[in-house]
Formats: structure tokens, C-alpha cells, sequence
């Protein structure tokens, strides 16, 4: 043989008794125990992180329900307020015509009172008048007792009459 496979039957019989050293110590055991044990870890890391998965679904799934309640809940607090602005709006307005119809009640029954005023005023000056105009025509009618006592009586009755 030559040198260069006799160099390689020397480097395959080491090797071989290299490993031969191996196994006789248990290495492949060794090996075999590190590997099944990074394996192990490893599965148990996949767990952790589809168990963490789940429940960071879990987490959205009630994130998201939370959103829709509180989303209907704000809906219902804004159509409660659109009510209850419309049932302010209605009771103001139908104060404010309440209180306009009052004030036009009292209006009107201030002019009617200032018509009969007028009414009243105008009778007392239509009767003073007629009661001056009598006592100037009675007095130049009749002298004496009898005459004043006759523009008296007509006097007091025109008052009476037209008051």
C-alpha cells in the first residue's frame, strides 16, 4: 500500500476506535438525553405559546364585546338625550304659549276693564253736562224755591238715570 492509504486506514481505525471510545462511555446516551430534553423544552415552549395564543384570542374576543356593549350603551345614553332634549323643547314651548295665552288674557281683560272705565267716565260727563244744561234751562224757567227745588229733583235724577 501506499503512504497515503496506509494514512487513511490509520485515520479510519482511529476514528473508528474514537468512536468506539464513545459509545463504550456513553456519550450517545449523553447526546441522546440533551437532545430528548432541548426537544422536550421546545414542546413545552410550543404549549406555552399556543396556550399564550388562546388566550390572547380570548382577551380580543372580550375586548371586542366590551367595544360593542359600550358602543350600544353610548348609542342608548345618545338617544336618551335626543329625548329628553325633545321633551324639553315641548314643555318650554307649550309653557311659553301657556304663558302667552295668560298675558293675552290679561291684556284683554285690562281693555275690557279701561272700555268700561271709558264707558263709565263718559256717562258721568255725559250726566254732569246734562245736569248743568238742565239746571241752566230749569233755572231760567223757574224762580224761586220751587224752581231750585225742581233743579235739584231734575238734577238728581238725571244722575241716577244715566249713572
Amino acid at each position: 500500500m501506499n503512504e497515503m492509504s496506509l494514512a487513511e486506514l490509520w485515520v479510519a481505525v482511529a476514528f473508528l476506535l474514537f468512536v468506539g471510545i464513545l459509545i463504550y462511555v456513553g456519550a450517545h446516551r449523553a447526546i441522546g438525553s440533551a437532545l430528548d430534553s432541548r426537544g422536550q423544552r421546545i414542546a413545552a415552549e410550543l404549549e406555552e405559546a399556543r396556550r399564550l395564543k388562546e388566550e390572547a384570542q380570548k382577551l380580543v374576543a372580550e375586548f371586542k364585546r366590551k367595544q360593542r356593549e359600550a358602543e350600544a350603551e353610548a348609542e342608548s345614553i345618545v338617544t336618551a338625550a335626543k329625548a329628553e332634549a325633545e321633551r324639553l323643547a315641548s314643555e318650554a314651548k307649550a309653557k311659553l304659549e301657556d304663558f302667552v295665552t295668560r298675558r293675552t288674557k290679561m291684556a284683554e281683560d285690562k281693555i275690557a276693564q279701561a272700555e268700561l272705565q271709558a264707558v263709565a267716565d263718559v256717562k258721568a260727563i255725559a250726566a254732569d253736562a246734562a245736569a248743568k244744561a238742565a239746571e241752566s234751562l230749569l233755572g231760567s224757567a223757574a224762580r224761586g224755591d220751587v224752581g231750585d227745588r225742581l233743579i235739584s229733583n231734575a238734577i238728581g235724577e238725571v244722575k241716577t238715570k244715566l249713572n
